[in-house]
């Protein structure tokens, strides 16, 4: 059983920076399609950043690309997701997710947010205009 701890949340004013950090424990091996989702109050959960198992492949959605980085860290079994120039859109409950790699999934960064069957308990975001 994978758990997932997200941290460094926090509140920050518009165009300000924060480092979300996903610490994973539970398993050695590194072979998991990781994530980042995000949800306002009155909205669905939406995608943020994915990211293959080794790292190689990632995918931003729109409203984050070039603001927004997702890395790993293997060795540390940690996902990252450096945020720049926040926006009070960016308000959300960040959450990390997890789902052990195979072929029959397909691509990580292609994968749906149903697929994903590890979730940590998400980590508060406020940016202030």
């Amino acid at each position: 059983q994978v758990q997932l701890v997200e941290s460094g949340g926090g509140s920050v004013q518009t165009g300000g920076s924060l480092r979300l950090s996903c610490a994973a424990s539970g398993s050695s091996d590194s072979g998991y399609c990781m994530a980042w989702f995000r949800q306002a109050p009155g909205l669905e959960r939406e995608g943020v950043a994915r990211i293959s198992a080794t790292g190689v492949q990632v995918k931003y959605a729109d409203s984050v690309k070039g603001r927004f980085t997702i890395s790993r860290d293997n060795a540390k079994n940690t996902l990252y997701l450096q945020m720049y120039n926040l926006k009070p859109e960016d308000t959300a409950t960040y959450y990390c997710a997890a789902v052990r790699y195979h072929m029959t999934l397909g691509p990580c960064v292609a994968l749906p947010q149903d697929r994903y069957n590890y979730w940590g308990q998400g980590t508060q975001v406020t940016v202030s205009s």
